[in-house]
């Protein structure tokens, strides 16, 4: 009994987690917040860095990418990181540059897809929008612009389905555009815009809108790329006018909170497990791996979490894993100690990397898909994940040191790989250990649903990656010193 309380302890708060963090900038700011607590120190890439050993840091890249390092109290430059590498983004719907969209009198907001989401599962969800704005601040005659991040808790929003009787083929398989269906309802006209059936603009059809920027002198702002009603909102929660609104990066959210459920309370129904799971565990282990005064004494490497924008996305970005951010932290640690060019090489070859996405647990109802000897379950703990054709980056030596820490402590691992006669996604893994050159072990939690608006993993699985990855940091350095490779 007390390891399943322990379990819903771990799963618990990471319930608080997700429901904290509705997007990649909300993950990153819960982020920063336990991070905070916990002693670490925020440093800027603007700034030179002066750093300490025992001491601990953080820092952000667009406030959607954090990278986070303890450094050990035995660390000189050239030593190796230890290395957990997760992402923040998720498959979504984000608002368009102009949302305004006005049909049948039906106030509408303009969405794009991002991502390769499940987009059937967002159709009759009760959806708000959340993410960050600029607003126009004015002190003593100066206007200056702040990054604001704003959330809508209720509903606000909905796609409709079409009804059976107007769409009798439904029954063979749901189809739908994703530019013309894919589009949620704000309000009708008549209420939305203050009973105002078009705005002085005139009606807007299909996404058209007039380009003029004359204020509107009934509603009092100049913006005519988005409703009123929406940017009303979105001033209300901000304690600002709609026009201090200069614009804004958002993306609509299912208000159903993230919860622990199923009969025996062993799963977690949820958005955005894929990958804030894993974000969650890394974040986590990183964290209790080194509160205590003495966790970093024996340490000579350091320990570091990087959570990545943009994954979904190919990773293609200045904050993605694609982009130098952590190869600029590691050198610029690395640098920090020593001036000798040549030890960043050295510490690149000492380093390892732990690339954390989620996995596909077995589907009772679609086995199938499936290798038959490749069957990872839920509540079995952290999945290997392999694959011939470098869609991973696991080989047999990063895996076999990940599988020793296990062992070490007692905790399941499960092995994938994909049928031959699929198609393989990919993670930041291959992205990391191709452009450095560091040493990479593929995981991922097993889950089901993923990409759905909501996904299903197992409580257990939560406690069982938070101790796996908890372990790595405290182990890595005694496992890696028995490797002989390359010699």
């Amino acid at each position: 009994m007390a390891a399943e309380l322990d379990s819903h302890a771990v799963a618990s708060d990471m319930i608080d987690f997700l429901n904290a963090s509705p997007t990649a900038f909300h993950a990153v700011d819960e982020a920063k917040r336990r991070l905070r607590s916990a002693g670490y120190h925020q440093l800027s890439e603007r700034e030179p860095w002066k750093l300490q050993p025992g001491n601990k840091y953080f820092f952000t890249r667009n406030h959607s990418t954090i990278v986070a390092f303890a450094i050990g109290k035995k660390y000189v430059s050239g030593n190796g990181f230890h290395i957990i590498g997760a992402h923040t983004d998720s498959p979504c719907l984000k608002l368009k540059p102009v949302t305004k969209v006005v049909k049948a009198g039906i106030l509408e907001v303009g969405v794009q897809t991002y991502g390769g989401g499940l987009w059937h599962t967002w159709f009759d969800r009760d959806l708000t929008v959340a993410g960050r704005v600029i607003v126009q601040e004015e002190n003593a005659g100066s206007v200056s612009y702040s990054h604001r991040l704003v959330r809508i808790e209720e509903p606000i929003m909905r796609i409709p389905t079409l009804a059976i009787h107007l769409d009798k083929t439904v029954s063979d398989g749901f189809k739908f555009n994703n530019e013309t269906h894919l589009i949620p309802i704000l309000a009708t006209s008549l209420k939305g815009e203050l009973n105002k059936v078009s705005t002085e603009n005139g009606p807007v059809e299909s996404g058209n809108q007039n380009d003029g920027k004359k204020a509107n002198d009934k509603t009092g702002t100049s913006n005519t790329k988005h409703h009123l009603l929406l940017l009303q909102l979105l001033a209300s929660k901000l304690g600002c006018e709609p026009d201090d609104i200069c614009d804004f990066e958002l993306q609509a959210c299912d208000t159903q909170p993230s919860t622990i459920a199923g009969a025996a309370k062993e799963f977690i129904f949820s958005g955005r497990l894929d990958n804030l799971c894993m974000s969650f565990c890394s974040l986590k282990a990183l964290i209790d791996a080194t509160s205590s005064d003495s966790s970093l004494e024996e340490e000579s490497g350091v320990r570091m979490v990087a959570l990545f924008d943009h994954e979904e996305v190919g990773s293609n970005s200045a904050q993605g894993a694609g982009s130098p951010v952590m190869l600029n932290a590691v050198t610029r640690v690395t640098n920090s100690f020593s001036s000798n060019p040549n030890l960043l090489e050295k510490a690149v070859q000492l380093s390892y990397l732990v690339s954390a996405d989620m996995a596909h647990a077995l589907h009772p109802n679609y086995m199938e898909k499936h290798e038959a000897n490749h069957q990872p379950k839920l509540h079995g703990g952290l999945v290997i994940k392999t694959n011939a054709n470098q869609r991973y980056a696991t080989n047999v030596v990063t895996s076999f040191i990940f599988r020793e820490i296990a062992s070490k402590h007692k905790l399941p691992v499960q092995d994938f790989v994909v049928r031959n006669d699929m198609g393989c996604g990919s993670t930041i893994g291959p992205i990391l250990a191709s452009g450095i050159g560091i040493r990479t072990v593929d995981v991922g939690a097993p889950q089901l649903s993923m990409h759905s608006i909501r996904e299903i993993c197992a409580v257990d699985d939560v406690k069982h990656s938070y101790e796996h990855f908890k372990a790595f940091y405290e182990e890595f350095s005694h496992v890696d010193g028995k490797m002989v490779v390359d010699i």
